[in-house]
């Protein structure tokens, strides 16, 4: 597989772009994730013209509009930094992201929880940085997610997870996207999709059989839009165990009554977090190579993303 193309913070990767002229470096992204994705870096700040080092930036004003202001002349930027952004947003296009990362509490980048100045000069954490926001709003189906919130195993996880996905999802786009292939496609995904949401897999499932009463490009454009719902919805314990549980169902006939009792005994202890995901998923991994059920050993839940970013290891 090409590696998968993904939008991220400059500072992030280590560049030297920041205001006091240093960088965010995050290892895990340049050096683990990296060797899986083509990174497509973008700093809005230095990109628009601004120098380093700089004035510090900083929001003001509503919350729907915000203004992107230097912190002590009070310089407005917000236009400047819109129409850069209209051009950059433009060029990525062409890029074929599968996401993006970036920069936390940035006014620029930050996705959420951004400091926002009252006129009185009290801040809130309601903002949204001025190129995240636009990001977002013209690319509403690409999974986004900020850095410090990927120090979180379960965000981290779910984050690439999506990735993975959305990569697979643009090369049925590209391969054709028969209905068959379509089907196919939801099939192999089924158990992933279930530990996010049973409800989003139902619906799913429900579209895929409408194949033939549905014009083919409603029909891929509403399962995008599900699928992304779907695995931007986050995974619990509670979800994967009922998966598990659900696959076990798949082994009645070959497992001992011992080896039955020994994989619930597992997804239970995952379950109540004395144990790694990957401990109950080993086993049935295990089943799955010696006995090689059919459907379940296609499955992309047994193993959506590349084992060496050691997602499932952390409780």
């Amino acid at each position: 597989m090409e590696k998968i193309h993904l939008g991220i913070s400059a500072c992030l990767l280590g560049q030297n772009v920041r205001y006091d002229g240093g960088h965010q470096l995050d290892r895990f992204l340049r050096d683990t994730l990296g060797r899986f994705v083509e990174f497509v870096p973008v700093c809005p700040e230095v990109e628009m013209g601004l120098p380093i080092p700089r004035e510090t930036l900083r929001l003001v004003g509503d919350p729907e509009a915000p203004r992107l202001v230097f912190s002590r002349s009070n310089e407005d930027v917000t236009e400047r930094m819109t129409a850069w952004a209209q051009k950059r947003l433009s060029a990525l296009e062409t890029e074929a992201l599968c996401g993006f990362i970036f920069k936390g509490r940035s006014p620029s980048s930050g996705m959420a929880r951004v400091k926002l100045y009252d006129r009185f000069g009290v801040p809130a954490k309601t903002g949204v940085g001025l190129f995240a926001r636009l990001f977002m709003e013209h690319f509403p189906l690409l999974p986004v997610e900020e850095d410090g919130r990927l120090h979180d195993p379960r965000l981290r996880e779910n984050f690439i997870e999506a990735i993975f996905t959305f990569r697979r999802w643009r090369d049925l786009l590209a391969a054709g996207a028969t209905a068959a292939a379509l089907v196919a496609f939801h099939a192999r995904h089924k158990l992933l999709f279930m530990s996010h949401s049973v409800e989003l897999a139902r619906q799913m499932g429900r579209l895929t059989s409408r194949a033939g009463e549905l014009s083919h490009g409603r029909l891929l454009e509403d399962y995008q839009r599900l699928l992304m719902q779907t695995v931007r919805t986050l995974s619990t314990p509670a979800k994967h165990s009922n998966v598990l549980q659900h696959a076990l169902g798949y082994f009645k006939r070959q497992l001992t009554e011992d080896e039955k009792r020994e994989m619930l005994q597992l997804v239970e202890q995952y379950r109540y977090g004395n144990v790694p995901l990957a401990v109950p998923l080993t086993l049935l991994n295990h089943y799955v190579r010696k006995y090689q059920p059919p459907w379940l050993d296609e499955q992309v839940y047994l193993c959506p993303h590349p084992i060496e970013l050691h997602l499932r290891s952390g409780l």
